[in-house]
């Protein structure tokens, strides 16, 4: 089948068939991308560091909440993070392709570790305000924002293309064992040491990521110089992204996910206490379980998954995600609910791999760490976007009937993808980019 050419540069020849995978996977290759070193160190290093980041968010909601007694500073400390988060991406996306990611992820988890520390500081003398801790968070959130586009193109540094899925299926095991079990620690630290110390425990744990960092070794590769300024370049990465079929139902697919599909979490808390009568350490699960469904799906999805088209793995991935969803609204008891967000997260981790794995795949290095900004810039914003408009909604109609209408809604945005045959393009590939990125380390 003939290449389709796109006339912006570097984008390279985008071709509609599968990409050969090296051997046949199956669970005994659920973790081949740990034979090689680099990728072993990362992982290690970002599973503390962002354990410690879940004990943070967990932490500031409820400093936030001692200091005011009331939600909506809650809610206004949460937009003061992703925000700047959203917005500071755009930055993020043109360092990754200027300098070397490794240095810039050095010096963006350098940057964490201060936040974390002057929150641990301003916590223990005594002298916090609601004013300083939402400064902090939204300072941590712009660096959250320059962090996350060299963080995400970094892992094609460390494995070979044909483990590309298996390396972002175990990269989104090791966040989302973080986001199961960094709430359960943080709840545990704040219980019986005080919110002082979870602050400083994810200060401690970035030293993980730090160290993982320094001891990593990759070729530098060679970047071409970047003439537009940050808001020319990313306007250019719009297109960029837009003009790549494949990519452009990445973005399509993304923002349905956190118009409709994410917002699930802010609203957990309505269902404990509302609808299933609960509340402390039951809602706890609740939150932690959609996590725990992720862990539990990664030698499935990193290992046979592997051996599926992109399109057939995110299409089913999809349709139980959102049929998971529709039926945790309707769940009668506690315990069908809390199985029902478990299968939700065993879903959503194929969703996430895939749609990362298939950029990565279909965007040129020159354009790799802008493109993956606009794909942060649009989760990034849709997921707030989504959870307001489903509180609202939820406020008017019930909880239960905001989440059947909301699933419902992203299984007929994911009926059209895939009946248009759109989200077959998730299976491109690109041919001929403009700087191809470094072979990596030999397994070891």
């Amino acid at each position: 089948m003939p290449g389709i050419r796109s006339g912006r540069r570097g984008v390279g020849v985008c071709r509609r068939y599968r990409e050969p995978v090296a051997d046949r996977p199956g669970l005994r290759q659920a973790a081949v991308a740990f034979r090689y070193r680099n990728f072993r160190l990362f992982w290690f290093g970002a599973l503390f560091s962002n354990t410690g980041t879940w004990i943070q968010n967990v932490t500031v909601p409820y400093v936030v909440f001692q200091l005011t007694g009331d939600p909506l500073w809650v809610g206004i400390a949460a937009f003061a993070q992703l925000l700047p988060m959203a917005v500071c991406s755009l930055v993020g996306g043109a360092l990754a392709d200027r300098f070397q990611r490794r240095r810039v992820l050095l010096v963006t988890q350098s940057l964490a570790a201060l936040v974390a520390v002057s929150l641990w500081l301003v916590w223990w003398s005594g002298r916090a305000s609601v004013g300083t801790i939402i400064a902090l968070v939204a300072l941590g959130g712009v660096v959250a924002g320059l962090n996350i586009p060299s963080w995400q193109a970094f892992v094609t540094e460390l494995v070979p293309r044909d483990r590309l899925l298996n390396a972002v299926t175990l990269n989104s095991a090791q966040f989302n064992a973080a986001r199961a079990f960094g709430p359960a620690i943080g709840g545990l630290v704040i219980a019986q040491f005080g919110a002082g110390w979870a602050f400083l425990v994810n200060g401690l744990s970035t030293a993980a990521v730090l160290a993982a960092l320094a001891a990593i070794a990759v070729p530098a590769v060679a970047r071409e110089p970047v003439g537009e300024g940050v808001g020319r370049g990313f306007v250019a990465a719009v297109g960029v992204a837009w003009s790549i079929p494949g990519i452009r139902v990445c973005l399509l697919s993304v923002v349905a996910l956190g118009l409709a599909g994410m917002p699930i979490m802010s609203l957990l808390v309505v269902f404990a206490e509302q609808e299933f009568l609960v509340g402390g350490f039951r809602y706890g699960l609740l939150a932690a379980a959609m996590g725990v469904g992720s862990v539990l799906a990664t030698p499935l999805v990193a290992g046979p998954g592997t051996a599926l088209r992109r399109q057939q793995l995110a299409t089913t991935a999809m349709v139980v995600y959102g049929g998971a969803l529709v039926a945790f609204a309707l769940s009668p008891t506690y315990g069908v609910g809390l199985a029902l967000l478990v299968l939700a997260g065993g879903a959503y981790l194929p969703v996430g791999a895939t749609l990362n794995t298939s950029l990565q795949l279909q965007v040129s290095e020159r354009w790799r760490g802008r493109v993956v900004a606009v794909y942060v810039t649009a989760l990034t914003l849709a997921v707030p976007l989504g959870s307001l408009a489903q509180a609202a909604a939820a406020s008017v109609v019930g909880v239960r009937l905001t989440v059947v209408v909301a699933g419902t809604a992203y299984l007929g945005v994911v009926g059209i993808l895939a009946f248009s045959g759109l989200l077959a393009r998730l299976d491109d590939v690109v041919e001929g980019t403009l700087g191809e990125p470094p072979r990596p380390t030999p397994a070891t």
